[in-house]
């Protein structure tokens, strides 16, 4: 999967369509939420995925790549020179489902944070690369959906889940 992320912003800077499939193994043909996040020399250079499984896993990595390189609105498009350098890191995710505050565990859990139209999500590995504690992660997954920091004392909907993270960091 790491090797398909390459490829896949590797073919898109020099004008070749995204890898259709088939999936090269029978587990990537399931569909799974999943996101894609790029590094560059250390920085975050991108992160864009999806939390409903609404294609197979290749599919969803194919599109979070390109998402991630091209269409992240915080960053420029990746360039053909930063390409050879930047890190990848996949996070494929269970469904997301309720969740009660006391129950989120640092490390474990990632959470989406929902209120009328603003929403949320922040990944697991999220909370401990900043070493947050459970309340200062609600906290900022509020914050990330434009909502104030207490949203998910009141009303908020809030949602857990789990992600297999694994990268080239």
């Amino acid at each position: 999967m790491l090797r398909l992320v390459h490829q896949t912003i590797d073919g898109a800077l020099r004008g070749e369509r995204a890898p259709a499939g088939p999936a090269p193994l029978p587990h990537l043909d399931q569909p799974r939420g999943a996101f894609v996040t790029l590094h560059l020399e250390g920085e975050l250079r991108g992160c864009v995925g999806f939390i409903q499984p609404t294609r197979e896993l290749y599919q969803t990595i194919v599109e979070a790549a390109l998402n991630a390189a091209f269409h992240d609105p915080r960053f420029l498009p990746v360039s053909e020179e930063e390409a050879p350098g930047l890190e990848v890191e996949i996070s494929v995710l269970s469904l997301p489902q309720p969740i009660l505050p006391e129950q989120v565990v640092v490390g474990r859990h990632g959470l989406v944070v929902a209120r009328g139209l603003y929403r949320g999500l922040l990944l697991p590995q999220v909370a401990v690369e900043q070493e947050w504690d459970a309340t200062t992660f609600l906290e900022q997954t509020c914050l990330k959906a434009g909502l104030p920091t207490d949203a998910w004392k009141r009303g908020a909907t809030l949602q857990g889940f789990t992600a297999e993270v694994f990268g080239e960091r």
